[in-house]
């Protein structure tokens, strides 16, 4: 069994990036190096999509939505990357 929030690294990356989550490194304090790859991995495959989506730049509010979750993925890939790198 994993120990991942939300029970998948797909929950727990969406859930990241809506804001349901807010991430330490405590956050990952219990997870093992290839469980956090596994969560790296989907936070990536996370990014790519949101940074595919269009849309219309005429409404801020949906564009600072859309910026808030990339801004969260993007620091929770910094931590995840900072603890691998001192794991290894």
């Amino acid at each position: 069994m994993g120990r991942f929030i939300g029970g998948s690294p797909v929950v727990m990356a969406r859930e990241i990036s809506e804001g349901y989550i807010i991430v330490t490194e405590r956050t990952f304090k219990r997870m093992s190096p290839a469980e956090m790859m596994q969560l790296k991995v989907e936070i990536d495959r996370l990014l790519v999509n949101l940074r595919a989506e269009q849309n219309p730049t005429d409404e801020p509010l949906v564009v600072q939505k859309r910026n808030r979750k990339i801004s969260r993925l993007n620091h929770t890939l910094r931590i995840l990357q900072a603890l691998l790198a001192r794991r290894r």
